[in-house]
């Protein structure tokens, strides 16, 4: 296995890690109260816009070349880092 694709199945389980926390915050949200539940669903497809933005850097690595994969990397981890702190802050508020 080469290094893209052992790190393509790395991303992919990160966000398939990613995508079972939404539905958990989901969750929460559904019970929560009406004027709770407005803040939460936003933060929600906050989230859900941001797991779409990891998802098509990890289409775009994979489509890349051995050699250009590379390059593609820090935009791949920059959309990680953001989406793993906006489910960390909404985490924490769903509390």
């Amino acid at each position: 296995m080469s290094m893209k694709e052992a790190y393509e199945k790395k991303l992919q389980a990160q966000l398939d890690e990613c995508a079972a926390e939404i539905d958990k915050l989901k969750a929460k949200a559904d019970k929560a109260e009406a004027d709770a539940q407005i803040e939460y669903y936003k933060q929600i497809e906050e989230l859900k816009s941001k797991q779409a933005a990891v998802d098509g850097k990890l289409a775009e690595l994979k489509e890349a070349s051995e050699d250009a994969w590379e390059d593609l990397k820090s935009g791949v981890e920059s959309a990680w880092d953001s989406l793993g702190s906006a489910i960390k802050s909404a985490a924490s508020r769903f509390k």
